[in-house]
């Protein structure tokens, strides 16, 4: 006991930090999907992948038959896309960072089954699943 009561701001410290760890976490899961799938979901049809990485790295690479929307363009292009709404859409980008963003703007613009592809293109690849160009 005389531990605890010696250390308490340590102990405090410890947990709070803790805290804000789980919070970061929590805050971070979302609809996301790996790369098996999305494999399964793009085979069931009607599916549109949107590849949110900027031009230059799309025509480089990508997923066959994605949409290219850069995110910084996706604000304002959202309409384009509005007959997907309630389809499943595939947020990609190259680490799974950038779709994360993305897939939180689909959400709060209605788009239900939007989820973001768990560790981007990269994972795509290292799993040796195709890309054109």
């Amino acid at each position: 006991m005389k531990f605890f009561l010696d250390n308490i701001f340590l102990i405090g410290i410890v947990i709070l930090s803790g805290g804000a760890l789980v919070a970061h976490t929590l805050q971070r899961v979302g609809a996301k999907v790996t790369a098996l799938q999305a494999t399964q979901i793009i085979n069931q049809g009607k599916t549109l992948i949107l590849d949110v990485r900027p031009a230059a790295d799309y025509a480089a690479g990508h997923i066959r038959d994605a949409k290219n929307i850069p995110l910084k363009e996706l604000k304002g292009r959202v309409a384009e896309l509005e007959k997907f709404k309630a389809r499943p859409v595939i947020v990609v980008c190259s680490k799974g960072l950038q779709s994360n963003k993305a897939t939180a703007l689909l959400k709060k613009e209605g788009f239900t089954e939007a989820t973001s592809l768990l560790g981007g293109l990269d994972a795509w690849q290292s799993q040796g699943l195709p890309v054109t160009k």
